[in-house]
């Protein structure tokens, strides 16, 4: 038998949980379904310094607690389950919970958030959290005058070279490729620090360290008769290949960009189909960060009552 709800919540971290502790408040009992990551990204996430309210610092997985028995405080609905599948062509929509349960809501808050892009190595998880970051913004005031690496070619890899170079003594850019992928302007800025050392034609084996990443091997111009083995000390190693946004169950009906990531009207967390809202890096190329993530929830769940008055005036 379907359920039937006044606001429907998929995805957690601080855009869901967010959204969740303003629809409470404004009485639309939100439902909200975690989905495969419970409490998002920053549950991977040691220390976080750059949320406001924690001027001595905050784990991830204790933050996202915190916002969460918050959002149950005002009487939120949180529940561990995924959304499998989607049918937004009419209202109430409808949402499949684990490819059984399906959900019939007046509106729908995305908040499913962005994957970063991994290369693969068992050493990415083994050093997650203690040296691997897929955020310099985040993690970079970590490193101040530290030795880091960045792996990407493009203009993301450019910008998180650029920022750690303001803190680091030293940042290395491992490149694939003879040439970097970003804009112009970006590449300049690359290779016109003295503080940035870009490795082309480089390759990652893998990382080195006693419980923290302490060096980096990697293969230079692999598969050629000059192919030679490199090692560098580093003391962080930072992905910037790029994020795939948690969006393709909402594609038939939701717009996107050519990457993934969901449309919303410029100002708003609104998207093209009337009573739903995206929250959070689902919609968010540009910033990834928790205090923007929770900004646009509380967007999306003044948005959501304001749109359920209209709806029922």
């Amino acid at each position: 038998m379907n359920e039937k709800v006044r606001c429907l919540i998929i995805g957690s971290g601080p855009a869901g949980y967010t959204a969740a502790i303003y629809a409470s408040r404004a009485n639309l009992s939100p439902v909200l379904y975690e989905g495969m990551e419970p409490g998002g990204q920053l549950t991977t996430t040691t220390e976080v310094e750059n949320f406001p309210g924690y001027p001595t610092g905050i784990t991830g997985p204790e933050l996202m607690e915190d916002l969460k028995k918050q959002a149950q405080r005002f009487g939120a609905d949180i529940r561990f389950g995924v959304a499998t599948a989607t049918d937004l062509s009419v209202s109430p929509y409808k949402v499949t919970i684990d490819g059984e349960k399906v959900i019939e809501a007046e509106t729908i808050i995305i908040s499913t958030g962005a994957t970063a892009k991994y290369l693969g190595l068992a050493d990415e998880k083994k050093y997650a959290g203690s040296g691997v970051s897929a955020c310099a913004t985040c993690d970079g005031f970590f490193y101040r005058k530290l030795t880091v690496a960045v792996v990407g070619g493009g203009d993301t890899a450019c910008e998180e070279a650029t920022y750690l170079a303001g803190l680091a003594s030293k940042v290395y850019v491992i490149v694939r490729k003879d040439y970097l992928r970003a804009s112009k302007i970006m590449q300049e800025r690359v290779l016109n620090n003295p503080k940035i050392e870009v490795l082309f034609e480089h390759e990652t084996l893998g990382l080195t360290g006693e419980g923290v990443v302490q060096g980096v091997n990697l293969v230079k111009k692999k598969g050629t008769p000059v192919e030679e083995q490199v090692h560098l000390d580093i003391d962080g190693f930072f992905l910037a290949i790029g994020h795939k946004p948690n969006s393709d169950i909402f594609k038939p009906w939701i717009e996107t960009d050519e990457v993934g990531y969901i449309k919303t009207i410029p100002g708003t967390p609104r998207t093209n189909v009337s009573g739903i809202f995206a929250a959070g890096d689902v919609a968010d190329p540009h910033y990834r960060q928790a205090i923007t993530a929770a900004g646009t929830g509380c967007q999306a769940a003044i948005e959501a009552e304001r749109y359920l008055s209209e709806k029922n005036a």
